[in-house]
């Protein structure tokens, strides 16, 4: 059987690719949309890994006011720092944020996607800006999703 992770990145590649030749948007990272696409079934995971990215913003951002960050010690530094946010956001206890019953089907345990998504999304948000990166990221994984809906159906839901 076919990995749904394999084929979600090599669909989520083609679609990025098609976003940045006809839109010149990026989506945030050639594999973000990919893992987008199959998160779209818990959006607080989503909206998570979205906050956790502009919070690797907002720090890389602030770093620069007193230190040097440019080019791949830029890109290097937003993957990093947004690899500690994600770490870090294991340890807040989500039911501060919400209530787990009301909005947990059979997943009880909300995390950020994936260890280097946040820091990826982050480039992008400093690079393109927060909502040309975002509509392309949210518009690129709802492809890739309903393609994935053609391809394997119902199974879909049982990931």
């Amino acid at each position: 059987m076919v990995e749904l992770l394999s084929v979600a990145i090599g669909i989520g590649l083609a679609v990025s690719l098609l976003f940045s030749e006809l839109f010149g948007l990026a989506a945030g990272g050639m594999v973000v949309p990919g893992y987008f696409a199959l998160a779209l079934s818990r959006p607080i995971d989503v909206v998570l890994t979205i906050v956790a990215a502009l919070v690797t913003y907002l720090i890389v951002y602030l770093m620069s006011t007193f230190i040097i960050v440019y080019g791949r010690r830029r890109t290097v530094l937003m993957i990093l720092v947004g690899y500690l946010v994600r770490i870090l956001f294991n340890y807040i206890p989500m039911e501060l944020i919400t209530s787990v019953e009301t909005y947990a089907s059979e997943q009880t345990e909300f995390q950020v996607i994936g260890y280097i998504i946040p820091g990826l999304i982050a480039i992008w948000f400093d690079r393109q800006g927060w909502v040309e990166t975002l509509c392309a990221l949210v518009t690129a994984a709802v492809v890739i999703r309903l393609i994935l809906v053609l391809i394997f159906g119902h199974e879909l839901n049982m990931h």
